[in-house]
């Protein structure tokens, strides 16, 4: 089994389409609060259509939480973690992964904590995505005002692995939360042989 962790996520219908991803592929969702939507909203239920209560979902009050609750290391090196964020260098294609392992996405309006992708550097995976200035016509009225510096401190340091970009090369263009879940998903479960989905009997 794989474990899909989304982290603070903020919109019902994102979560309630992973949800029907992780019942579907036999994958337990775990929800790292705070939650940008109740449990019981519509939005998420119709998402996941009658997917919901078939879902193996556990909820934690923190990332604190959810590592020590999952027997995590509190920084790395972690191999069962893989981060999906636009600041790695090493694509998801690239990352090895095995039975158990734990695909975590951050919230939509800003991915993952920079805290937590300094404190997993070997873990840090992205999807390869167009730049902004080839994939938006109006990429100027995206750009991050002058003088804002969001990057932690421990990004602009030189990661002796070569893991992160450039924390000002600012990208605003991204797929959807649900999609690049279900992009690494696939390719997890390829990687493993969709042993358990192919296991569990034919299709038709």
């Amino acid at each position: 089994m794989f474990n899909l962790v989304l982290f603070e996520p903020e919109i019902p219908a994102n979560t309630g389409n992973i949800g029907r991803t992780c019942v579907v592929t036999g994958t337990r969702l775990h929800l790292v609060r705070p939650l940008g939507f109740s449990l019981d909203d519509r939005a998420l239920h119709r998402a996941g259509l009658g997917y919901w209560p078939n879902l193996d979902v556990r909820v934690y009050d923190d990332w604190g939480a959810f590592l020590t609750q999952n027997g995590l290391a509190a920084c790395g090196p972690e191999p069962r973690l893989h981060l999906l964020t636009k600041k790695a260098r090493q694509r998801y294609t690239d990352a090895a992964y095995r039975d158990g392992d734990y695909l975590v996405l951050g919230k939509e309006s800003a991915g993952l904590a920079e805290e937590l992708l300094a404190a997993y550097p070997a873990s840090c995976e992205r999807i390869p995505m167009l730049p902004d200035a080839a994939s938006l016509e109006n990429a100027a009225t995206w750009q991050r005002p002058a003088g804002e510096d969001l990057a932690h401190e421990a990004l602009r340091r030189t990661d002796i692995c070569g893991n992160f970009i450039d924390p000002a090369d600012y990208r605003i263009s991204a797929l959807n939360l649900s999609n690049a879940a279900a992009i690494v998903l696939y390719e997890a479960l390829r990687q493993t042989g969709f042993a358990d989905i192919e296991a569990a009997g034919p299709t038709s």
